[in-house]
């Protein structure tokens, strides 16, 4: 069974850094992309990063380009996203999202990406 268990989140003051890890199991990580989706309260959830399964290619959401660094290692079968220069738009559930094996990175497609974890709340304090 393929879980998905993120960490790393919290509350955290305006220009602060978090940095969110995302352990998956039950599956090689070898073969799949992996991104990063966010939720905020009646939100639409949109994604924010994603990193191709052989690190040829990632993509970041416009709106944290410059602030946010995705990241993975397969010997852990971790992939990380180090958040800095927090807004507090930034405020949301984070999710670890999880395609079929082979997909590309990019494009991010919730159609494609559409395994998620169980998210971690980031707060983002003014």
């Amino acid at each position: 069974q393929v879980q998905l268990v993120e960490s790393g989140g919290g509350l955290v003051d305006a220009g602060g850094s978090l940095r969110l890890s995302c352990e998956v199991s039950g599956l090689r990580l070898h073969y799949y992309a992996i991104g990063w989706a966010r939720q905020a309260p009646g939100k639409e959830r949109e994604g924010i990063s994603c990193i191709s399964y052989d690190y040829s290619g990632s993509y970041y959401l416009d709106s944290v380009k410059g602030r946010f660094t995705i990241s993975r290692d397969n010997a852990k079968s971790t992939v990380y996203l180090q958040m800095n220069s927090l807004k507090p738009k930034d405020t949301a559930v984070y999710y670890c999202v999880l395609p079929l094996p082979l997909e590309r990175c990019p494009p991010f497609s919730h159609d494609v990406f559409n395994r998620w974890g169980q998210g971690t709340q980031v707060n983002v304090s003014s």
